[in-house]
């Protein structure tokens, strides 16, 4: 038992490193392919199909060698999530081209309340007062170090708000679906990739020409920037997969919420590759978050104390808990339906 539960411990911060660090490096590497001093490869959209493409192609291979087994997932439930997705990723860029910088910080920061309110009206999960403080201080620090100037119009400010629901609604989807239909991150992400690839590939050249009024066909190849589009794509499929496993493995707020490390560290390696200013602003913030991110884990293991000090005083396992419930609330609708009222 204990072995399995160290294994499961080394796998869980295995997951949560993989995401950080290809995170962390593909930010690096897309910040020279499309900074205008470097490679000036204005086309992010189409980028993030190329992405989806090379996943894609990794999920082939992975399922044609016998590495994952394929499930079945309802085809229009795929083609929601990628609808969803995709808005996601469309939202995301026409926010930061409309929007200042700072509201777009703010906007992403939103996300996190957003989740937790989606996840209670979908899903009804409560949440305890140690992790609504935790979520707020992550919120505050993140948002200190990285909101500066805040700007918005009309059009930003829906762009924005679009992109936060279905950024959001993408995330919890993805746990969602993992349990529905007891498939693992991997084997759902080779399913919803070639999707999204075909659809960005054919819709990106015209979102990003829209954006930067550049096209796509008439951008110069170098070797420098095919070498740099190779690791960007190489580093989302780590990136795509570990997104899968640890919302998978954890919550969407959870993945929210120390996904925020992501931030801090890009900051700290802004400041030491790139010579970015690095004001005490930005250290205060940087701390706060930090503490929140500690606040946030010690709130979820005291729930999970919580719970399974509940469950020594019971009979009942986790499963028949969840068969009571199921049952009590189709008691209830089948009240309902008869019209009668029971005290």
């Amino acid at each position: 038992m204990e072995d399995g539960k160290s294994l499961s411990a080394v796998s869980n911060v295995g997951a949560w490193a993989m995401n950080v660090v290809s995170s962390v490096g593909i930010i690096m590497a897309n910040k020279h392919l499309l900074s205008a001093n470097d490679y000036a490869f204005t086309f992010a959209t189409t980028l993030t199909g190329f992405h989806f493409a090379v996943t894609a192609l990794a999920g082939l291979v992975s399922n044609a060698t016998g590495f994952s087994a394929s499930r079945h997932v309802p085809l229009w439930e795929l083609l929601w999530f990628s609808l969803v997705a995709n808005l996601s990723i469309t939202g995301m860029n026409l926010s930061l081209m409309l929007n200042s910088v700072g509201f777009y910080q703010i906007s992403k920061l939103s996300m996190i309340p957003v989740v937790c309110v989606m996840e209670w009206i979908l899903h009804g999960k409560q949440y305890s007062k140690e992790v609504k403080m935790a979520v707020a201080v992550v919120v505050v620090g993140v948002g200190v170090c990285t909101v500066t100037d805040v700007r918005v119009n009309a059009k930003g400010f829906v762009c924005a708000c679009a992109a936060v629901v279905s950024s959001s609604f993408q995330q919890i989807s993805i746990g969602s679906l993992q349990k529905k239909y007891a498939i693992g991150s991997f084997e759902l992400l080779s399913k919803t990739a070639p999707m999204q690839a075909l659809s960005l590939l054919f819709l990106g050249p015209i979102i990003d020409y829209c954006l930067s009024g550049k096209s796509i066909l008439k951008y110069q190849f170098s070797p420098g920037a095919i070498i740099f589009i190779l690791l960007s794509c190489l580093l989302a499929v780590f990136c795509n997969v570990s997104q899968y496993l640890c919302i998978g493995r954890f919550s969407a707020v959870s993945f929210q919420v120390l996904g925020h490390m992501k931030t801090v560290c890009v900051l700290v390696l802004g400041w030491l590759l790139f010579d970015s200013e690095l004001t005490l602003k930005n250290i205060l913030g940087m701390a706060i978050a930090v503490i929140g991110m500690v606040v946030y884990s010690w709130a979820v293991e005291l729930e999970k104390q919580a719970k399974a000090k509940f469950l020594s005083k019971t009979s009942l396992t986790e499963e028949d808990i969840r068969l009571l419930e199921d049952a009590v609330e189709s008691a209830s609708v089948k009240d309902v339906e008869l019209g009668e009222t029971k005290a």
